[in-house]
């Protein structure tokens, strides 16, 4: 048994739950603390979070700070997202936390927040199955932003970002001075106006048969209102929900027993789900009551390997990644040849890179992603396919994580940048740069064997003996073009890991 916190430094409250976690019984929340204050209001507006804002934030971080040293927590793990995230200052903040409160607070990306929404709901166990059958949207409500992900029968097909958070409309529409009597009716054009290019770029004609909601508000209204199943028609939504987006604070809060701060929130994410799921012509909803605390406390419980997890969470991630390789026009069978071949030299080589499994993902998403510029340019595919990973969401990948990826599939096309202040390379922190220069080493190997569009390969294996890589190919083809290409695309790699790659072709060739 071990007891944990997790804490929420978010847009509009700083939460703390207490878990005890076991083997035998799993997660158990024994506490859950809440301090409703709106650091989002100041970082949206202004960029920076305002002195008294900060000091409240402290006091309330120490007194987290008392209440786990009275549960004698085992471990905590403290999280900030897009009000320190977008702050002008972030480090600052997160230093000034450190040594006011003793609590170190680490700022998540916008990918890595959702993904850990998306434990939290996966934790379910049967209900996520099920819902995941068929069809199905997590729509999840934050105060910056929402994030809609769209699966289908269990896989990923695409995850955006919007930035429509309760907590931002709200204080984009104060600024307006929208008088009451017009809220309801610019707010929905508001979103309506976002939700269509979701709607034309990704929807299309598809249809979503579930929607898995995550936010605060919903889920507590649904609380007040239906205590038997958090799943719930559309059609029964609706007729729950739909009839408070008009009234007053104190009507909700008395009507639903719910606390004002969440009435306030409560109109703007009514309206919004009720496009979302307008869009989507969606059927059930389910609102598990997940928040990133439940996140934070079963990453946890997986990183110590203190639950059995059912679910591929990894997967997913690829399953994402091959999304846009197709949607960018890649050659999927390819990158998966190449792909085997950069998991066969990064396996048979892990005692000489040093890297583990994190890093193994990232190069095979590196794999699947490694032509995708070439939509926008034959001749700068490899700039045009940096630009594109940047820029695009990916939902359990860090900001960092893709930097990586973007750069090893830049650096297979052009030439390395070594650590200078006049290079980008520069730009990126020492394990970063020594991780992209690690992976592209690999890379370029790989992508040599795997010149040809045709497929070849049959099998790889890989062996170290005195100062050379050997690689022994099995195929029965001929392996001429890709022993040039080979020769050239090795160097990078005798030169990061002082071994020599030297391939060789298991088979003869096949008699004309």
């Amino acid at each position: 048994m071990r007891t944990f916190a997790a804490i929420d430094v978010g847009s509009y409250e700083v939460a703390m739950k207490i878990f005890e976690i076991s083997e035998k019984k799993g997660l158990k929340q024994i506490d859950h603390l809440r301090h409703r204050i709106e650091l989002g209001t100041d970082t949206y507006h202004t960029g920076k979070i305002d002195p008294a804002r900060m000091d409240e934030l402290c006091d309330v971080l120490s007194e987290f700070g008392k209440v786990m040293r009275a549960y004698r927590v085992d471990a905590y793990r403290a999280y900030g997202t897009s009000a320190i995230r977008e702050t002008e200052n972030t480090m600052i903040v997160i230093e000034q936390i450190k040594l006011r409160t003793g609590i170190r607070v680490e700022v998540l990306s916008n990918s890595e927040q959702r993904f850990m929404h998306y434990k939290a709901v996966a934790s379910r166990g049967e209900t996520f199955a099920r819902m995941m059958r068929r069809s199905c949207a997590i729509v999840d409500i934050g105060g910056g932003s929402i994030q809609i992900s769209l699966f289908d029968k269990d896989a990923l097909v695409t995850t955006q970002n919007i930035r429509l958070g309760v907590l931002r409309v709200k204080d984009m529409l104060s600024s307006l001075r929208v008088k009451t009597v017009n809220y309801t009716s610019l707010l929905g054009e508001l979103i309506d106006n976002q939700l269509e290019s979701f709607r034309s770029l990704y929807l299309g004609e598809r249809e979503i048969s579930n929607i898995i909601v995550v936010d605060d508000y919903i889920s507590a209204a649904m609380r007040g209102i239906s205590s038997e199943s958090d799943v719930i028609s559309y059609k029964e939504f609706r007729e729950l929900l739909v009839n408070y987006k008009n009234r007053s604070v104190e009507h909700i809060t008395s009507e639903l027993g719910i606390d004002e701060e969440s009435a306030v929130l409560l109109p703007q994410s009514i309206v919004l789900l009720n496009k979302i799921a307008d869009m989507m012509q969606a059927k059930t909803l389910w609102v598990p009551g997940v928040s990133l605390s439940d996140g934070i406390a079963y990453e946890f419980a997986e990183d110590n390997k203190l639950l059995s997890v059912k679910h591929d969470f990894e997967a997913d991630i690829i399953a994402g990644a091959e999304v846009m390789c197709r949607r960018y026009g890649g050659n999927v069978e390819r990158n998966r040849l190449v792909e085997k071949v950069a998991l066969s030299i990064f396996d048979d080589t892990k005692k000489l890179h040093g890297m583990g499994k994190r890093e193994r993902l990232l190069i095979r998403i590196a794999s699947m992603l490694s032509d995708c510029g070439k939509y926008i340019s034959l001749e700068a595919a490899a700039e045009c396919g940096y630009e594109i990973i940047m820029a695009t969401e990916m939902i359990g990948v860090s900001h960092s994580e893709r930097e990586i990826i973007a750069n090893v599939v830049r650096f297979n096309k052009v030439a390395f940048e070594y650590y200078k202040d006049t290079t980008s390379a520069a730009m990126l922190d020492k394990r970063t740069y020594l991780a992209v220069a690690k992976l592209t080493a690999i890379f370029r190997v790989a992508d040599g064997i795997c010149r040809s569009y045709r497929i070849k390969l049959d099998g790889i294996k890989t062996t170290i003996k005195d100062d050379e890589l050997i690689i022994t190919i099995d195929s029965d083809e001929d392996f001429t073009l890709e022993k040039g290409f080979f020769n050239r695309k090795s160097e990078f790699f005798e030169e990061v890991f002082s071994l020599r790659p030297v391939i060789r072709n298991k088979r003869r060739l096949k008699a004309l």
